[in-house]
């Protein structure tokens, strides 16, 4: 770093990710709904840096000229370049500062940057590969951006923030060419482990075993593995999203991560408690629409005893536990008909697959239900003009009662026989609303037709498999996602690869029970911060430490019991994991990304935290801290994890890259050989007795900082061995 001394007091930040005002995945969602939180922190000072698509930003950012002279100097020098750039505001709650690069302005340079890299980091980059090509692209970009901004910009420190390996190649740039920034990197998923899971691998149990540069080769993407992994070395501060990612990070990127910061959610809650349920009760209704069309003929079944649960996100059979989810409904199906339950339950699976077009069936069967209605409709109308007429007619003396017949003309019966008739049908629901491309190989029909959940009258649970996205436009099933997750009953997502899991956690926020695992972020993060999560609504199946065959009958009884509460026990179970939703709002959460930058300045500033005895930093200020309201329901586990947003906890001095600087997290195993882990909230450990102890530094405010000199540490061993050895004289007397 440079020998200039920079405030950090007020930092900059600039956060940099592929996907800012460019949808692609998860990472919007988290960049997007994050923004609120940390433009209250930073406001100006902080800038999100991405690649410039022509076909969203447009739409997205409205471009103004920049008003810091170091940044559109910056800007210019790179502008007379050839650089194409796009600044402005991105449209979204919190308004921020975007910056975003056209890699296609710069591709002339692509060659040429591609040799540097195997120059500077020895890291290959073949032809063929657009997705690289890009990376390095946008990559040499920020990193050009960074190196003119702070050569400008002397007096602040500059913090970058970077997500995933497609932004993360400006890292190792930045730490060769020392440019004065301080980095923090947080991978999202291991691009590796993503490829493991997706092959029928035991990939938990056997990541201490894998040799990551031949199974990344094998795959081919040993340079975007390579990108990763030095993205992860090269920064300062090296974060993951949750437990389950660090554990796999440490081994399959071969360092411990310093943190996790958990993603959240922007909560809105409702002024009273009904209002919520109010909506579930909307919801639900249009989701009996479909299901009263999709099962047509075959409707026998009563709509108050009919619960609805669903999953979704990407078709990742395996890693997303689609495999397990079916084999558990042919189990639930067996249980409810051995005990002659009259509930019934209908499945949905929301996961996009290539399609042709919705089957003529699922079309029918919306189309039949709608004439009926609508002729339902107009006799009802006519029953009741001729009803009101009869009435009208009696004068008030000798009135009579009208009879069916009076009130239901011949012209009536014939148009509503011909609507009943039109129902009649001869074979089976289907169990998909769409055409798929490739239906014979899908793996998800195959497991269907293996189990034989074929939708028959007496099955007790009913599939309906509907590979799109759902929206409101939608002909067959028209809701939003959002009012469909309101719709249904429970959430089901017992996945075997999820990095964090934004799935059960909407339906958290949203007041809706969800099943999830010990293999998915959120399910980790739940189980550490509740004492009984399934007791709020969040049930959570152990993948880790049982066999398949125990995790399938696990999830099986986890829905079997949700399916015998009465309606008023899920009523309260809905009201329960509602008051959940605090502990996943970016009001809390946000403190986790607050306290990795604090970490990345000390590690690049540390004397500034710790040089000058007469300079005091207040870790009180910042951000204030907003606890979440606790009712006397959940109870919080009170040993070794805190509520978010403790800021207080980044108070030892730091020793940049070498070390391993925290106090770990026992990742639950048979066996003692992982001894230490992840803490959530951040935790530092002490590493060296003489420079790392310093007076006051575990108490916010607490004082001038003073270090202990190995001569008052041995002093204190002495004293301390003295009381071992019971020669204290006691305030109750002598021992």
């Amino acid at each position: 770093m440079s020998d200039i001394q920079r405030d950090i007091r007020r930092p900059l930040l600039f956060e940099c990710a592929w996907e800012v005002a460019n949808k692609v995945g998860g990472i919007y969602t988290v960049i997007k709904t994050k923004v609120p939180v940390t433009v209250s922190e930073f406001g100006d000072r902080y800038c999100l840096i991405g690649p410039l698509s022509y076909k969203t930003a447009p739409m997205e950012v409205e471009a103004e000229e920049p008003t810091d002279p170091d940044f559109a100097a910056a800007l210019d020098a790179m502008r007379s370049k050839g650089v194409k750039a796009l600044y402005g505001r991105w449209l979204i709650e919190g308004a921020p500062r975007v910056l975003l690069f056209d890699t296609g302005s710069q591709y002339s340079m692509l060659d040429e940057w591609k040799g540097d890299l195997w120059n500077l980091a020895g890291i290959p980059t073949p032809p063929n590969d657009h997705e690289t090509n890009e990376t390095v692209v946008f990559g040499y970009m920020v990193a050009w951006f960074l190196g003119e901004y702070v050569s400008r910009q002397l007096h602040t420190a500059v913090i970058a923030h970077f997500h995933e390996w497609q932004a993360g190649l400006a890292i190792p740039l930045c730490r060769k060419r020392h440019i004065d920034v301080t980095t923090v990197f947080t991978t999202h998923a291991t691009l590796l482990g993503r490829y493991l899971c997706a092959g029928s691998v035991d990939f938990y149990n056997n990541l201490q075993y894998f040799d990551v540069d031949h199974e990344a080769g094998k795959r081919g993407i040993y340079h975007r593995y390579c990108i990763e992994r030095s993205s992860a070395h090269c920064a300062d501060v090296f974060t993951t999203v949750s437990h389950i990612t660090a554990y796999e990070s440490e081994h399959l990127l071969k360092r411990k991560p310093d943190g996790v910061l958990p993603n959240g959610l922007n909560v809105v809650k409702f002024q009273a408690m009904h209002e919520f349920q109010n909506l579930h009760q909307t919801a639900k209704q249009k989701i009996h629409e479909f299901v009263r069309g999709h099962f047509y003929g075959h409707f026998d079944f009563d709509l108050d005893n009919t619960l609805y649960m669903f999953t979704a996100g990407r078709y990742e059979y395996r890693n997303k536990g689609v495999d397990m989810f079916i084999e558990s409904l042919a189990r639930l199906n067996y249980r409810l008909q051995k005990s002659n339950s009259k509930m019934t339950v209908v499945a949905f699976i929301i996961m996009p697959a290539a399609t042709s077009s919705y089957t003529i069936e699922a079309l029918k069967g919306q189309a039949v239900t709608k004439q009926l209605r609508d002729t339902v409709t107009e006799i009802q109308n006519r029953v009741g003009q001729r009803l009101f007429d009869h009435a009208m007619r009696s004068n008030g003396e000798h009135g009579t009662i009208p009879t069916p017949d009076d009130l239901l003309s011949d012209e009536d019966k014939v148009l509503l026989k011909r609507r009943i008739f039109a129902l009649k049908r001869n074979s089976l629901p289907p169990v998909t609303t769409h055409n798929m491309l490739d239906d014979a190989n899908d793996p998800i029909l195959n497991q269907i037709r293996r189990v034989q959940l074929f939708n028959h009258g007496h099955d007790r649970v009913k599939i309906v498999f509907h590979p799109d996205f759902l929206n409101s436009n939608n002909p067959i099933l028209g809701l939003d996602y959002e009012e469909f997750v309101r719709g249904c009953h429970l959430g089901v997502f017992p996945s075997y690869y999820e990095p964090w899991g934004y799935t059960p956690a909407e339906c958290t926020v949203m007041g809706i029970p969800s099943i999830t695992t010990n293999l998915s972020g959120f399910g980790c993060f739940m189980q550490d911060l509740i004492e009984h999560p399934e007791d709020e609504g969040c049930y959570i199946i152990d993948r880790r430490m049982q066999s398949v065959e125990d995790s399938v009958n696990s999830l099986t009884n986890c829905m079997f019991g949700f399916v015998n509460k009465t309606k008023r026990q899920r009523i309260n179970q809905r009201n329960r994991v509602e008051r959940l939703s605090p502990l996943l709002d970016w009001k809390n959460l946000g403190m986790e990304y607050s306290k990795a930058r604090q970490l990345a300045l000390r590690r690049a500033y540390p004397d500034a935290f710790y040089g000058n005895e007469e300079e005091e930093f207040d870790f009180g200020a910042g951000i204030d801290r907003m606890m979440p309201s606790v009712p006397p329901s959940p109870r919080f586990r009170a040993s070794g994890i805190a509520t978010p947003g403790d800021i207080g906890t980044l108070t030892e001095e730091m020793e940049r890259l070498k070390t391993s600087d925290y106090r770990g997290f026992n990742w639950p195993s048979s066996q003692d050989d992982e001894d230490e882990g992840y803490p959530f909230p951040l935790v530092m450990k002490v590493r060296s007795r003489t420079s790392s102890i310093v007076s006051g530094a575990s108490t916010p405010g607490g004082g001038a900082f003073k270090s202990l000199t190995e001569n008052d540490l041995r002093k204190a061993d002495a004293v301390l061995s003295y009381v071992g050895e019971g020669h204290v004289n006691g305030v109750n007397g002598n021992h």
